[in-house]
């Protein structure tokens, strides 16, 4: 069913956006900008300077009270238990079948631990959460009274640092620092889904649009723009960075998906692990692999992979891959095809497009830290 303007929900920097001119358009329930100026502008603006998403659509998570980081590494695949103060882990949130519930951060807050979780799988998420969540936990929704934004490209630690000071230069990828507390709290760490190097900063709504103008303000010296969710897409592209919904669902596990760095294989006890573990064992039918496409067509979501006039795949995401000047795209590959290297054809509009296998991520010439962490849409 198609969402109507009613019934979109808006972020707090919603004025912003409409006053800058954004396209907006439905997405996971929200009203978000797609685009200002143009999606290639933007991608190439965060790719080379920096730029500015509204991220507010993204739904967070609060677990406090005794078992809070017990019920947080039981939760997900990776390691949410033993989290030093400020320190950010991406990871899968699996059914016990091992398929892939969500893909989320966890932040580690003292006692207690943050999820922030995929805004159109926000209510499934939090309902999970609280079905497992033993007498000892809280589960809070901070949904409603949190907005961020993100902050990202190569001159981002600039801005970001005039804001909150040096402490920001010293933080390590995939950490983060808290300030404040009650309507003045905000969590501030780097980590980011453009495969820049980039930092994400949570306030209360009530304080959203102080927020918008402070990092323009900051960021007018190095030419800061604002991002619409078009060039967000094409960005985490490139990087081979995974779409909920596309690329990763209920029915796909991360061993399949290229996601196995983040299964913990060492903790005792995580939803889904003996399907997980069994799955690396024995191994996996396919594999989520990155192609280039030899022509200028673009390869889009569901579309068949073939070799010589076999399917062997299905595509997941495509794209232009903008700073790489080809097309390219992820796919669902046999595992004897999906080698780097090999050749395979992907059909567009009836036309099968040759094209070449590719580890992810396809691009890597960004200023980011770490080629793997990444964050939810």
């Amino acid at each position: 069913m198609l969402e109507t303007a009613s019934a979109l929900k808006r972020t707090p920097f919603h004025p912003r956006h409409v006053a800058l001119g954004a396209k907006m358009v439905p997405f996971a329930g929200h009203e978000m900008p797609i685009q200002y100026e143009g999606i290639m502008a933007e991608h190439k603006a965060v790719r080379a300077g920096v730029g500015v998403f509204d991220v507010s659509h993204m739904g967070e998570i609060r677990l406090t009270g005794r078992g809070a980081i017990a019920l947080a590494n039981r939760l997900v695949t990776n390691e949410a238990g033993d989290m030093p103060i400020g320190k950010v882990v991406y990871t899968p949130m699996c059914l016990e079948s091992g398929g892939i519930i969500d893909d989320l951060l966890v932040y580690g807050l003292g006692a207690d631990r943050l999820l922030v979780v995929n805004a159109a799988n926000f209510d499934k998420d939090l309902a999970w959460v609280r079905e497992h969540a033993p007498p000892d936990v809280t589960v809070v929704d901070e949904n409603a009274e949190t907005a961020q934004l993100a902050v990202q490209g190569p001159r981002a630690e600039d801005v970001v640092a005039r804001l909150y000071g040096d402490r920001v230069r010293a933080l390590g990828f995939y950490e983060g620092f808290e300030i404040g507390s009650g309507d003045d709290w905000t969590l501030v760490s780097r980590t980011g889904y453009t495969g820049e190097d980039g930092f994400e900063i949570y306030v209360r709504a009530p304080r959203a649009l102080e927020l918008w103008d402070r990092v323009f303000e900051a960021g007018a010296p190095e030419g800061i723009r604002p991002i619409g969710l078009g060039a967000r897409d094409t960005l985490r592209l490139e990087m081979g960075y995974c779409l909920y919904g596309n690329d990763i669902d209920e029915t796909t596990n991360p061993v399949e998906a290229g996601l196995g760095w983040t299964v913990r294989w060492d903790k005792k006890e995580f939803i889904g692990a003996e399907s997980l573990r069994r799955a690396k064992e024995v191994g996996v039918s396919r594999r989520l692999q990155g192609f280039v496409l030899e022509e200028d067509k673009i390869a889009r979501a569901g579309a068949d992979v073939t070799r010589g006039g076999q399917s062997v795949g299905r595509v997941t995401s495509g794209s232009m891959g903008i700073s790489m000047g080809r097309p390219i795209g992820m796919a669902y590959l046999a595992r004897e095809v999906s080698a780097p290297g090999e050749r395979v054809e992907v059909v567009t509009r009836g036309h099968a497009v040759p094209a070449k296998v590719t580890a992810r991520p396809m691009y890597r010439e960004g200023s980011v830290r770490s080629p793997k962490p990444r964050r939810p849409e």
